[in-house]
């Protein structure tokens, strides 16, 4: 059972919560057409997490909350000023005490690490006084979701008994997906890689290459539009998932060579890969609104706050500042941080309103000057 101080993480549990190798295999002939959501379902409500207006700015320098992470991949704020950090490559789950300490909380049991497989996304979830630690994972033979009930108070959390929610997500070397997020709907959102298996993107019966929409408990959830797990299709590599003030859902992607996106993410849309990367009005497949090149962005966790979309750039190496109206781009992106903190893993809007940032310096691909990661704190001001 939770104790009463993390009470406050009911009110965060929208989290915001490098794929550079090419694949050979021929494109399928034609797409999966994009299929609408069961009868019923409706645009969820954005909850009170997303629900500062207009757009905003990072304001100041960057605070250093916590040092000396190794290839994090994940931050979940637990309240009170705490966090859950995930590390890819040795299945440890951190914890920043609400004091300014880091600890142990728990290894999460059966991560199997190796290039960018390991422990990926973490989300939480309250059901009744219970609070669950999903975490999505490279496992032996696949990728999957599990979750662990959060046990003690904040400042000595542990993980429970672990428990599986879906497996057989297809894992390879490169391309895993691995975010989690529980959207305004309730429902547990969860993106995958094509695996380096690239048709398996355009077939809704296939997991890899996706966006999922899951019950707490792993089941489809009610509505999905192709009876399944399925929400999305068409997908190379998702590593960020946000929602802006009006319930628009977003999603970052890896392209291949030459473009990166940010989306705009419907239910039952087709997203192109691997028949087209980036723009290209193809009917049938949803073109982003954002697309930059992989040298500028190689974007992974992204965060939302009002209508503004941040998302962390690991080979460009800064954070975009992307303002959005009615789920369409209303100026220019922006950068800031470029080349300040090397590459950018992740991003979250913090209960105190201020975005969190995870710097991924020491998975092998940042500057091998690197010592450690850090966990970063940036102020936001109202955009004038």
């Amino acid at each position: 059972m939770m104790g009463a101080r993390l009470a406050a993480v009911a009110g965060c549990l929208i989290l915001a919560v490098v794929g550079a190798s090419a694949c050979s295999a021929t494109p399928p002939a034609s797409p999966i057409p994009s299929r609408a959501p069961s009868p019923g379902l409706t645009t969820p409500a954005p909850t009170a997490t997303t629900s500062a207006e207009g757009w905003w700015r990072v304001a100041g320098a960057p605070e250093t909350l916590a040092s000396g992470l190794e290839a994090p991949w994940s931050v979940a704020p637990t309240g009170d000023g705490g966090a859950l950090i995930s590390q890819r490559n040795d299945g440890r789950v951190l914890e920043l005490t609400p004091a300014g300490e880091l600890r142990e909380a728990g290894v999460v049991p059966g991560v199997v690490s190796g290039g960018e497989s390991g422990l990926h996304g973490l989300a939480l979830h309250q059901d009744g006084a219970d609070v669950w630690l999903y975490a999505y994972h490279g496992a032996r033979d696949d990728n999957r979701v599990v979750r662990m009930p959060l046990l003690g108070d904040a400042g000595e959390l542990t993980l429970g008994e672990v428990e599986v929610v879906l497996e057989g997500i297809p894992r390879e070397s490169t391309h895993d997906g691995g975010r989690l997020a529980f959207g305004p709907d309730g429902y547990l959102y969860v993106t995958t890689g094509d695996a380096q298996r690239r048709d398996a993107a355009q077939d809704p019966e296939a997991l890899g290459g996706k966006i999922l929409r899951l019950t707490p408990g792993g089941d489809p959830a009610p509505g999905n539009p192709w009876d399944n797990a399925v929400w999305t299709l068409g997908h190379r590599n998702v590593q960020g998932l946000a929602w802006t003030s009006d319930g628009t859902m977003w999603a970052s992607e890896f392209g291949q060579n030459t473009w990166d996106e940010l989306n705009r993410i419907e239910a039952g849309s087709n997203y192109g890969w691997p028949i087209v990367e980036g723009t290209a009005g193809r009917d049938g497949m949803v073109d982003p609104v954002v697309a930059w090149r992989t040298s500028e962005a190689s974007p992974s966790g992204i965060a939302a706050k009002g209508d503004t979309v941040f998302v962390a750039g690991l080979r460009g190496e800064r954070l975009w500042t992307v303002d959005t109206a009615a789920g369409a781009l209303a100026a220019e992106p922006l950068a800031v941080l470029a080349a300040e903190q090397g590459r950018l893993r992740d991003a979250v809007v913090a209960p105190d309103g201020a975005l969190w940032v995870l710097t991924n310096n020491t998975d092998g691909r940042g500057d091998p000057r690197a010592e450690d990661d850090l966990l970063l704190r940036l102020a936001l001001a109202p955009a004038t």
